[in-house]
């Protein structure tokens, strides 16, 4: 199909296929999709040459506000390099989804590809990308990632299932988890290893002990500060992140409790606050520096045509024990 043709069957003029295949704006929203679909059902893709991309890697980050984020810049940035790209960042403040003109933006810029970081596209949006034979990578997927997009996480469920298994072989049997939004997938997972080994030991996890909120400090020290007035107190708290884990040692600190002596506590992510905190906090290990490398070069593996990689890439985690973590008195 030529431009021409598609122009006829959608009864505009070339120029206006034009803007829509180019990504630019003038065109009304109604007439833009019904090009978009006649570009789809007759199975036309503009292929630009490899000199019409931008040496660009887009990143499309739903909050870019820790240094969990910048692990895996670090990581997309070291492959982007090594193929003469640049990295370009979009921080969507904590929204799941980017606003409205993030598409035109991206579209009018023609980069190699994009990586959507725990963000989710719409059907719309991933049409346009893939009309233009941008290449999109979902990164730690928000939701169940579709199999039309390749993604790239981690083990998440083996993660909590080796943090939750240590504090059982600890001798720990009140173990609470402080768990990030269930929305998130990565987190349903933590939470189904804990399940699995405290279900594995026989061991009933109590509703009490089973709090959520987002992956930040506050979080952590909110819901242990709840997790310390029971009557029955956990003994041990693996959080969902590095980050709630903080939140547990400050509000630990606060109640008069000492990590380990009084109170045993498991991150993940390993992140380099868990090498300063005092004492050094064990945590499971999520190698994020490879996931964003992976990532970046699954895009540019389908950038050139390569179909051949796996469609979902799971990176293995696995349980560094430091100083956080000791029998139960």
């Amino acid at each position: 199909m030529t431009v021409a043709q598609i122009a006829r069957l959608a009864g505009v003029s070339p120029p206006t296929v034009s803007k829509v295949i180019n990504g630019r704006p003038g065109v009304s929203v109604a007439t833009r999709r019904r090009i978009e679909e006649l570009i789809r059902e007759h199975g036309w893709q503009r292929r630009p040459e490899r000199t019409e991309s931008a040496a660009i890697v887009e990143v499309l980050f739903q909050a870019l506000d820790s240094l969990w984020a910048l692990e895996l810049i670090r990581g997309v940035n070291e492959v982007a390099q090594s193929y003469g790209l640049t990295v370009a960042v979009t921080d969507m403040h904590g929204h799941n989804s980017p606003h409205r003109e993030w598409i035109e933006e991206v579209l009018a810029r023609r980069p190699t590809g994009v990586i959507a970081v725990s963000a989710e596209l719409s059907d719309h949006e991933y049409a346009q990308l893939a009309s233009r034979s941008i290449p999109l990578v979902a990164l730690d997927p928000h939701g169940e990632p579709s199999h039309r997009v390749p993604s790239v996480g981690a083990t998440n469920w083996n993660g909590g299932l080796s943090a939750t298994r240590h504090l059982l072989e600890l001798g720990h049997r009140r173990i609470a988890m402080i768990n990030g939004p269930a929305a998130l997938m990565c987190c349903r997972a933590r939470l189904d290893g804990y399940r699995a080994a405290m279900e594995t030991a026989g061991v009933p996890v109590d509703p009490r002990f089973l709090r959520t909120g987002p992956l930040y400090v506050e979080t952590g020290r909110t819901e242990a500060r709840a997790l310390f007035a029971l009557p029955d107190r956990p003994t041990a708290v693996f959080a969902g992140n590095d980050l709630q884990a903080l939140g547990v040692y400050q509000a630990a600190l606060r109640a008069g409790l000492r990590v380990p002596d009084d109170l045993s506590v498991v991150g993940f992510d390993d992140l380099p606050l868990a090498h300063w905190t005092d004492p050094p906090m064990t945590t499971v290990h999520q190698p994020l520096a490879k996931m964003g490398a992976a990532a970046a070069e699954l895009v540019m593996a389908v950038s050139a045509g390569d179909t051949s990689e796996h469609h979902r890439i799971e990176l293995a985690t696995h349980l560094v024990v430091r100083g956080s973590t000791a029998p139960p008195a």
